[in-house]
């Protein structure tokens, strides 16, 4: 079993080989997409909001918005905020089509642990930062696993169960796995209620851009001190 903490050979190739395949298709129907949020909702139709990447950098996650573009969105999403053209989108999860952008960039990869806000990982113990030895996916063990419907603690260990795992036959059998999950919606809705993002659930999201909590919040160290990098989610 691996437990260096590290990609896997050949693994940003074998992401650089997915987009290659994906890439006329997923702009044809990215354009269909972004095309049904303009539309059918003023505002902008991309949705950029800070997570925490590799080693623990900050990066800007690029998604389809689904909400409307207000500034006092709650954080986790409200029916009456979400678009019809998002619904659609968060139910195929085709909101997340734009984070193909972050992988060509290098900032994600297809497979790997969601990439999370800072204000969660300021709560992670030692075990837990694992999860940034590896760059974050847009799908993974966790989301094929059960997604929303499991527990915070159970979707990390799966994350930390994927590191310990991670090969290319693993890769492939989660995106066969991700096709299934795709249609059977498991897990899209609900959030866990032991998530840390619980903790400061009354805070506003998005400084007009209707999905993300426009305050700045400072990363803990693992002493507790308030770390100089700020993230603005």
């Amino acid at each position: 079993m691996r437990r260096t903490g590290r990609p896997y050979r050949g693994k940003r190739l074998a992401d650089l080989a997915v987009l290659t395949v994906v890439a006329i298709p997923s702009l044809l129907v990215g354009a269909a997409c972004g095309a049904a949020v303009r539309l059918t909702s003023p505002g902008p139709v991309f949705f950029r909001q800070e997570r925490v990447g590799l080693r623990g950098r900050p990066f800007h996650v690029w998604k389809f918005r689904t909400m409307i573009d207000a500034s006092d969105n709650p954080i986790f999403p409200a029916a009456d905020r979400i678009t019809a053209v998002g619904r659609v989108l968060r139910r195929t999860s085709l909101d997340e089509l734009p984070q193909l952008i972050n992988v060509a960039r290098g900032e994600m990869s297809i497979v790997g642990p969601r990439p999370t806000l800072a204000y969660q990982v300021a709560r992670y113990d030692a075990r837990q930062l694992r999860r940034l030895d590896v760059r974050p996916g847009i799908t993974g063990l966790a989301q094929v696993r059960g997604r929303n419907s499991i527990t915070w603690a159970d979707r990390i260990d799966h994350d930390l169960e994927y590191l310990d795992r991670q090969s290319l036959g693993l890769d492939i059998r989660i995106l066969l796995w991700t096709v299934q999950t795709l249609f059977s919606s498991r897990g899209i809705s609900g959030h866990a209620t032991d998530d840390p993002l619980s903790a400061v659930a009354g805070a506003t999201q998005g400084a007009g851009r209707g999905e993300g909590p426009d305050r700045a919040v400072p990363l803990r160290s693992r002493s507790g001190a308030d770390d100089d990098a700020r993230f603005e989610t």
